[in-house]
């Protein structure tokens, strides 16, 4: 960039706010109101960037406005710099303090039910002033949305061991199962091996989440196509179906009482899944996330009946584990 492509950004920065919402309302009433200024106060700053730039940003379109392709250029960049802005203001704001700072938190359906409770409340006994927003979703959503920003940490499983922008830490492991209703022929196993399931009616999660990535991969290893009969997006829907008879399924081993719908059957050799948190490489966590990690990190947490120690508690992935 040469410095009379300094000079204009400079200039164009003090509107960088009136640009982004010009480009979210594509009204120039509504963008006034949005930034609470007079309407004929943002219909002159648009007129004097488009000066300063040499070109129109809007054009008449109705009763509103639409951008021109400088006016188009100038919003999306804008709304992309307020956004590291934001990002940066909140940083700042925790780093002063952090007690009342805010945490994304992204986690599996599953883990919503005991884990995730418990790790936040035994947080928030000590930063009361924390607040939480939380994600839930398949496994790709949550790491796609912490590569993006968007949430600051996730609990997953598998975890994202060979991914270079993220580091991972074990959690726990938790066993799974086969759950199937009472009558079926498996019901009574005291163990079930991978190759029984050949030819079974299999009621899985949908690709993209790790129990349904387990679920291909035990049949692979036993030599044989999975056939899917039903594919949902939440665990205890498969639960539902199955207890219905409309199939088998491999879910993590129920952390409540086992209802008479479904029959929870150890598999041979034992199966269990490693559950983690995972949070972006570098220095990118804010101070409160990075209490909250901490605090999720440490061997003393409990984290209930349904989990066990992990084997490998050493933290995995790219970057600096901070």
């Amino acid at each position: 960039m040469d410095e009379s492509d300094d000079r204009l950004a400079a200039r164009l920065a003090p509107a960088l706010a009136l640009l982004a919402a010009v480009g979210e309302t594509g009204h120039v009433t509504r963008a006034a109101e949005l930034l609470g200024i007079p309407q004929p106060t943002a219909s002159r700053r648009l007129a004097a960037l488009a000066e300063i730039v040499g070109a129109p940003l809007v054009l008449p379109a109705g009763r509103g406005i639409r951008l021109t392709r400088a006016g188009r250029t100038l919003a999306a960049a804008s709304t992309r710099a307020l956004a590291g802005m934001t990002a940066a203001a909140r940083e700042v704001r925790e780093e002063i303090d952090p007690g009342s700072g805010r945490i994304v938190l992204g986690f599996l359906h599953l883990l919503g039910r005991t884990l995730v409770p418990s790790l936040i409340g035994g947080f928030r006994e000590r930063n009361p002033g924390v607040r939480f927003s939380l994600a839930q979703g398949s496994r790709q959503d949550m790491l796609d949305a912490l590569r993006d920003g968007e949430i600051d940490l996730v609990f997953v499983a598998p975890m994202p061991l060979d991914d270079p922008d993220l580091v991972s830490r074990p959690l726990a492991d938790q066993e799974l199962v086969l759950c199937a209703p009472p009558s079926h022929r498996l019901a009574r196993r005291a163990r079930v091996r991978a190759a029984d399931l050949e030819g079974e009616e299999l009621v899985t999660l949908e690709h993209g989440y790790g129990l349904r990535q387990i679920t291909d991969d035990l049949c692979a290893a036993a030599g044989f196509e999975p056939r899917i009969a039903f594919e949902g997006q939440e665990s205890e829907t498969v639960r539902g179906l199955v207890a219905a008879g409309l199939g088998v399924a491999v879910l993590p081993r129920s952390d409540q009482p086992v209802t008479g719908g479904v029959v929870e059957i150890p598999l041979s050799p034992p199966l269990f899944r490693t559950v983690g948190v995972s949070w972006p490489a570098g220095e990118r966590l804010t101070p409160a996330a990075r209490a909250f990690r901490d605090h999720v990190c440490s061997h003393s947490t409990d984290l209930g009946p349904a989990f066990r120690p992990p084997r490998h508690p050493a933290a995995r992935g790219g970057g600096k584990s901070r």
